[in-house]
């Protein structure tokens, strides 16, 4: 039976004015998921990466550490939805990554304060009904992500194995896709998502199932200083 295991990104800068990036933790969670995927998998026949640079970057950083060859392919099909103009769309002012990081200055917990306000935003879109707001309706979010899927599992061949390299909402869609989940549940698992954490879909005859959600074991420590959700 093969494997597709679909790989968050490291942790990127949220409190930067351009978010796609790792921090230094995210370039150092993603060697060390390397690592445990050397001890654990042996070789991959199949490497994806969005292109983002976070998900480019955490790919790179990953398979340096993996030592199994260094080709990973591009599928803009796992690429992460548009939070930004989601949140431009639910409150016009937040017009760019200053304003919205000025709006979070202003907030005297700014991570709690961004996750209320995406939720608020997240949930206008993924209702559709106002879809004429965003050049990517949630309807077309989940339709991408689901044909990227379809592309690897194609690729597949029998007992062979991928490593997806993504986002945390395309991990979510994903689930949501495969349990039939409703868009509210979708969204909070996609908040549950571990940075470099490690979700598992089995490919049989009958299609994908999900055989294990969100694993980041590798990035325990006593301190828990290396497992972050932003």
């Amino acid at each position: 039976m093969g494997a597709i295991y679909l790989i968050r990104h490291g942790q990127a800068s949220f409190e930067a004015e351009d978010y796609d990036q790792l921090s230094a933790k995210g370039e150092q969670q993603a060697r060390i998921l390397g690592t445990a995927l050397r001890q654990r998998l042996g070789s991959a026949d199949v490497r994806v990466s969005g292109s983002l640079r976070r998900q480019q970057q955490t790919a790179a950083a990953c398979i340096e550490a993996y030592e199994q060859g260094t080709g990973v392919d591009t599928d803009p099909g796992w690429n992460e939805y548009d939070d930004r103009a989601m949140l431009r769309a639910f409150e016009p002012s937040l017009t760019s990554g200053a304003a919205l990081q000025d709006w979070l200055r202003q907030r005297s917990d700014p991570r709690a304060a961004f996750q209320e306000l995406f939720l608020r935003a997240a949930t206008r879109w993924s209702s559709g009904e106002a879809d004429g707001d965003y050049q990517e309706s949630w309807t077309g979010f989940r339709e991408r992500v689901g044909a990227a899927l379809e592309r690897v599992q194609q690729r597949l061949e029998r007992s062979q194995q991928a490593l997806v390299f993504t986002s945390a909402g395309v991990i979510a869609t994903v689930c949501g896709i495969l349990l039939s989940l409703p868009a509210a549940q979708v969204l909070q698992l996609n908040w549950t998502i571990a940075n470099a954490s490690v979700t598992k879909l089995l490919v049989g005859r009958s299609g994908l199932s999900l055989s294990s959600f969100n694993e980041h074991a590798h990035l325990e420590t006593p301190e828990r200083a290396m497992i972050t959700y932003r």
